[in-house]
C-alpha cells in the first residue's frame, strides 16, 4: 500500500474498500481516477420549500459542496506530488485538507439523497416497513426515535452531523454524531444523515435551529432510508466508489 492509499484509508473505508484486499482489488484502486465532481441533485433547488428554501439549497449545493469537491481534488493532486517529499509539515497539513474536504463531499452526497420533496410518495414512512420494525425494536417506535434523534442533533456543539446508523457486525440501529466533516466510522452503515452546520439552515431559520430540525422530518426520503437499511456500506457508497 503506497503512502497516498494509507492517507486515504478513512475514506476508502467509507467507500467500502478493504485495505487487506486482494491484489486485483488493489490494482483497481491504483488505476482508478481520483478526480471528483459535484453530483447533481435528484430534485430542483426549490423542491424542498418551504422547509428548506431555494436560496439555501442553491448556496449549499452549488457553493458549499462544490468547494469541498474542488479542494478535495486540489489536495489529492498535491498529495501525488508530495509522495517523495521530506516536507513533513506540508504533508500533514494536506492530510487534514483531504480529511476535511473528503468528508464534506461524502457527507453531502449522502445528505442530498436523504431528502425528498414533501409531496413525493417517498416522504411517507410507509416506504420503510423493515426499517420501521427495527426502529420499534431498538428505539420503541418511530416517534421515540425521532425525539431521540432530534435531541442528538440539537445537542451538537459547533458544526457537525447527526446520523442514524446500522452496525455492520450486529445490524443494530444507533444514533451517532460526527464533528465538522468527519464521515461515519467504518463499523456503521449510514441510514439517514442531517447536516447541522449553520450554512444548512441559518439564512432561513437564523438561530432557530430547533425549527429546522422539526421541519426536516417533512422531507426525509424514507424510501432511500429503507434501501440503505436493507443494504451494506458498499451499496450506500456505490455512487462515490465508482469515482475513486
Amino acid at each position: 500500500m503506497n503512502f497516498t492509499q494509507q492517507l486515504l484509508v478513512p475514506f476508502l473505508y467509507a467507500l467500502s474498500w478493504n485495505p487487506t484486499a486482494s491484489s486485483e482489488q488493489t490494482c483497481a484502486i491504483d488505476s482508478a481516477p481520483t478526480e471528483y465532481s459535484l453530483p447533481s441533485l435528484p430534485y430542483a433547488y426549490d423542491a424542498l420549500a418551504p422547509y428548506i428554501s431555494s436560496q439555501i439549497m442553491t448556496l449549499h449545493h452549488s457553493k458549499h459542496h462544490q468547494t469541498y469537491v474542488t479542494n478535495l481534488n486540489k489536495a489529492l493532486s498535491l498529495e501525488s506530488s508530495l509522495t517523495e517529499s521530506a516536507d513533513i509539515p506540508t504533508r500533514i497539513a494536506n492530510q487534514q485538507a483531504i480529511k476535511f474536504n473528503g468528508g464534506g463531499h461524502i457527507n453531502h452526497s449522502l445528505f442530498w439523497k436523504s431528502l425528498v420533496p414533501a409531496s413525493s410518495p417517498h416522504a411517507d414512512t410507509s416506504n420503510a416497513p423493515n426499517l420501521a420494525k427495527a426502529l420499534n425494536a431498538d428505539f420503541g417506535g418511530l416517534e421515540k426515535f425521532k425525539d431521540k434523534f432530534s435531541a442528538a442533533l440539537l445537542g451538537i456543539q459547533g458544526s457537525g452531523w447527526g446520523w442514524l446508523v446500522k452496525g455492520v457486525e450486529n445490524g443494530k440501529l444507533d444514533i451517532v454524531t460526527t464533528k465538522d466533516q468527519d464521515p461515519v466510522e467504518a463499523k456503521y452503515v449510514p441510514i439517514l444523515g442531517v447536516d447541522m452546520w449553520e450554512h444548512a439552515y441559518y439564512l432561513q431559520y437564523l438561530n432557530g435551529k430547533a425549527d429546522y430540525v422539526k421541519n426536516i422530518w417533512n422531507i426525509i426520503n424514507w424510501n432511500e432510508a429503507e434501501v440503505r437499511f436493507e443494504g451494506g456500506r458498499a451499496d450506500v457508497f456505490q455512487v462515490l466508489q465508482s469515482k475513486i
